[in-house]
């Protein structure tokens, strides 16, 4: 995939343009292209995570058209959206999705095992990386919020894409471990010339933005 295109997105719960006026996105008709970092911000309430879920095809309550490579998304098959979701797209949800009954590795194993993406030793070194090495056999459901986002990044990792998309992946580190889980997606993106749309409440991850926008 190298474009993903938004035009006139916005949700049914947005009645009119003149309601959203400021927002540089919804109504608007924007291309985000393969390799470049955008950074959309928010305030609480605005629809990111709505807009999130549209572009992921998990929601069609929207008016206007999402398309990937010219191909408008709400035609495309559910073996499309699969193949997609396996090769083209990847996302780090606000909720996370993690197993709790299962380990830090097992979640990450279960998505690596349809994927074949990272060998073991790969990911163990991720795990080494942002710290959690201890962490790698304890139950996701006894971790804190914040070591779950690092265990979601890794996951979303270790898969083909062509964008990642963020829903506040951060918001529960601190500095050094947002910079030090900064610097592992800022070095997937390079080598696999990935984009990414991070959506952020206003704060701005230390990323090397192309581009920036309020929602």
């Amino acid at each position: 995939m190298n474009c993903l295109t938004l035009s006139k997105i916005h949700p049914y719960f947005i009645s009119g343009a003149e309601t959203f006026s400021a927002s540089e996105i919804w109504f608007n008709d924007l291309v985000f292209n393969k390799g470049e970092l955008c950074l959309i911000a928010a305030s609480s309430g605005q629809g990111k995570s709505s807009l999130l879920s549209f572009i992921f095809g998990e929601r069609k309550d929207y008016s206007g058209e999402i398309y990937f490579d010219g191909n408008e998304i709400k035609s495309l098959k559910n073996y499309e959206w699969q193949t997609v979701r396996k090769e083209k797209l990847s996302c780090v949800f606000q909720g996370l999705r993690l197993f709790s009954d299962l380990t830090a590795f097992e979640n990450i194993e279960l998505k690596n095992k349809i994927t074949k993406h990272k060998s073991r030793e790969e990911i163990e070194y991720l795990f080494e990386k942002i710290g959690l090495q201890d962490k790698i056999n304890e139950k996701t459901g006894r971790l804190s919020f914040g070591q779950q986002q690092r265990v979601a990044v890794i996951r979303a990792l270790c898969q083909p894409f062509d964008f990642i998309l963020l829903d506040e992946p951060f918001s529960h580190l601190d500095d050094k471990n947002i910079e030090t889980v900064s610097e592992i997606v800022s070095s997937e993106l390079v080598e696999k010339n990935a984009g990414m749309l991070l959506f952020s409440l206003g704060y701005e991850y230390p990323f090397n933005y192309s581009r920036k926008y309020r929602l």
